[in-house]
């Protein structure tokens, strides 16, 4: 799903419907940006496979999922993160968070990033309702040739929601960050991607993703100068 020079890919905080507590799935999404944007996503992957973990312990949480995607002939690239939140206290809802984002294509690397800062974390009591806020500061490291080294900072917010007796999940996160254009300018990215899903059984549900972004998908159309750009999915998940 996401074909970018900079690929920040969703920290989503999903805990699971029905375990809030250690929660697994796995997801496949066909995408239906290249057919949308025909010049502009000529390259980018229709489909996705992507496997996803939260996980909580006395001490805070490990998040960390895998993008995996996939063309007809290829495995074209893998892109992941990884997070660990630290609880500042028993019953405080803020917490210290840490993270790496990074990855490998099949023509090189996405550009990594590391992540330090602080979390605000919240959810009623059976976990049906979920959110949190980050305020982060992001250093990019060089990682090919087109790529420098930059000092970033990022905001994200989070959300879960489960409703009609936990039969529909809406879920997602926006972004913001401080990012740089290919000719160095400084320019602010935006990044959402709520899902919808409907829960079939505790374990099996079908749903969409829609991909809101805003210089973040690299434009490989000449004739465009267009840097936003809307990338819908249909999607299966397995809740493990």
């Amino acid at each position: 799903m996401k074909k970018i020079l900079f690929l920040i890919a969703f920290f989503n905080l999903q805990f699971s419907i029905f375990n809030p507590l250690n929660a697994q799935n796995i997801q496949l999404h066909y995408d239906f940006g290249r057919n949308i944007y025909t010049g502009a996503e000529a390259s980018r992957s229709k489909v996705t496979i992507t496997l996803e973990q939260f996980k909580a312990d006395s001490w805070g949480s490990w998040y960390y999922f895998v993008d995996v995607d996939l063309s007809s002939h290829f495995t074209e690239s893998a892109y992941t993160e990884i997070s660990r939140e630290f609880k500042l206290g028993k019953t405080t809802p803020f917490a210290a968070h840490i993270e790496y984002d990074g990855g490998l294509s099949r023509n090189g690397s996405f550009q990594q990033a590391g992540l330090i800062g602080g979390a605000w974390n919240g959810h009623n009591a059976d976990f049906s309702k979920t959110y949190s806020v980050q305020l982060l500061y992001k250093q990019f490291f060089k990682s090919y040739n087109n790529t420098r080294s930059y000092a970033s900072a990022q905001l994200t917010g989070v959300w879960g929601l489960n409703f009609l007796n936990r039969k529909l999940t809406f879920s997602g996160f926006i972004d913001f960050w401080r990012g740089e254009k290919s000719n160095g300018h400084g320019c602010l990215v935006i990044l959402s991607e709520p899902q919808l899903w409907y829960n079939f059984t505790p374990h099996f549900s079908v749903g969409t993703e829609w991909e809101f972004s805003n210089n973040f998908v690299y434009n490989s159309d000449p004739t465009s100068s267009a840097t936003f750009f809307w990338n819908p999915t249909i999607a299966l998940k397995w809740n493990m």
